[in-house]
């Protein structure tokens, strides 16, 4: 059975300030803010949290099945698609729209200024989850506001267990929405900025989100990890890295390491590592889909990051 992955499929423009944005903002003056970053450099990726997601999932040699709208100029990202063996059929191209695109710029503290058009996103909701999908776990990643809310109804409908991965979306859900996602959600995956405004927009404190839950997950950057569950916080190091490229990503590469530790019922300390190795892996590569190894690579650097020994 697969992995299900709805949310976005999109194209990433990143760009590199070789500065750090603090640098260049006037605190006092952010009301009437007018600032332009020189970027001598710019990448154009395939990306998308969907599209990430299940790239990573399929190295770790999981079934993933993205599940996204897309628009007419769709067609290079599709033969990429087709080329690593991603499987296209929910995929679906929406007449007259672009695909989602993201334009990403990115500091030497690693801050990140995103400007981002939704395009054939917004139309999201037409795909829908029904009984004849082969699944056994599911991730509602950010998209269209209405295909996360129908998306996470049908997951619930038919009893498939499933992370809700809000994202930079989540200012988008009002407080009723997000107690019906905290309620109907098995898993909730946030980093540390998101978890407080989850808590402010919902009103309920994580240890109380986490008594509803299976897990809250929080990532914290070059920080780590925590995961709350069974009355607990189990705290998750970072991986040793070589050198931190671009972190466009990372955390799309973590949530597929969540899925794949909870999909084979591995215990929350190993999930969380595996979680950690593959962020470390993505920010030692530039863009979202360049990254590469096989399993026995990824057992081997586990061993030598945790000390421990991983069964895939």
């Amino acid at each position: 059975m697969s992995i299900l992955i709805t949310g976005s499929m999109a194209y990433d423009t990143i760009m590199v300030f070789p500065d750090t944005f603090k640098n260049h903002i006037i605190p006092e003056k952010v009301h009437i803010l007018n600032v332009c970053f020189l970027v001598p450099e710019m990448r154009k990726e395939f990306g998308g949290c969907a599209g990430n997601i299940a790239y990573n999932l399929q190295l770790l040699g999981e079934a993933a099945l993205p599940m996204a709208t897309v628009g007419e100029d769709f067609k290079p990202y599709r033969k990429w698609l087709k080329k690593i063996g991603l499987k296209r059929k929910h995929i679906v191209e929406v007449a007259d729209t672009f695909t989602a695109q993201a334009y990403l710029t990115t500091d030497m503290d690693d801050n990140q200024i995103i400007a981002f058009h939704p395009g054939a996103m917004n139309h999201a909701h037409q795909n829908r989850i029904t009984d004849e999908l082969d699944i056994s776990l599911a991730i509602v990643a950010p998209d269209g506001k209405q295909a996360m809310i129908e998306h996470a109804e049908q997951l619930r409908d038919r009893g498939t267990p499933f992370f809700f991965d809000p994202g930079q979306g989540l200012p988008m859900f009002s407080r009723q929405e997000l107690e019906r996602f905290i309620d109907i959600s098995d898993y909730i995956v946030v980093n540390d900025y998101e978890s407080e405004m989850l808590a402010r927009n919902s009103g309920l404190s994580i240890e109380a989100i986490s008594e509803q839950l299976d897990a809250p997950i929080i990532t914290r950057g070059s920080k780590g990890s925590e995961i709350h569950t069974g009355g607990g916080k189990i705290d998750i190091p970072v991986a040793p890295i070589g050198t931190a490229i671009d972190p466009t990503g990372c955390g799309d590469a973590f949530r597929a390491g969540l899925l794949y530790g909870v999909k084979h019922q591995l215990d929350w300390e190993t999930t969380g590592r595996m979680a950690s190795l593959l962020g470390a892996i993505k920010i030692e590569h530039h863009g979202t889909q360049n990254h590469r190894f096989s399993r026995d690579e990824f057992r081997q650097r586990y061993a030598r990051s945790f000390n421990g020994e991983l069964k895939l």
